[in-house]
């Protein structure tokens, strides 16, 4: 049986994102959470107190190339993702998206969280940039506090 805060951050996710609407977005099913896990183990990070996730982060490393055509817009998330292997070298991060169950929000968690995450892949690669899709100001926020918090140039779609 799921947690009451699972299926929050599922309904969350599902309406703020609204991934089935956008085809340029990625749809993360059970498919994109293995080949995810198999990039790197911190691609996806949760907060949880033991009843279920507050806080999700999805990060994907990727090289400059894949993010310079993802910035351009010449390819979509599931291209991006497409186009990242386990077993490369990465020397950039994709901010894919930070989620927060509303109760929980402006208390750090998905600051935390992050840079844990980004600092985790950090020590497997050399990464040289963090990128960023802005969906609402918090998230824009939160990945400028990133980029700031370990001096790397922060680039938007």
């Amino acid at each position: 049986m799921m947690s009451d805060k699972y299926e929050r951050m599922i309904q969350l996710v599902t309406e703020f994102f609204d991934v089935k609407n956008d085809p340029e977005q990625l749809n993360v099913n059970e498919e994109v959470i293995e080949k995810l896990n198999e990039i790197h183990p911190s691609c996806m990070s949760e907060y949880n107190e033991g009843d279920g996730p507050i806080v999700w982060i999805l990060l994907i490393p990727t090289s400059e190339s894949t993010m310079k055509r993802f910035l351009s817009k010449e390819i979509s998330e599931t291209q991006l993702l497409n186009e990242t292997q386990p077993g490369e070298k990465y020397d950039a991060i994709y901010l894919c998206s930070a989620s927060v169950l509303t109760e929980y929000r402006r208390k750090g968690l998905a600051k935390k969280v992050g840079y844990d995450a980004i600092t985790y892949i950090m020590k497997d690669h050399n990464i040289k940039a963090l990128y960023y899709w802005s969906f609402s100001p918090e998230g824009q926020a939160l990945a400028e506090n990133a980029a700031k918090e370990l001096n790397l140039p922060l680039y938007k779609r």
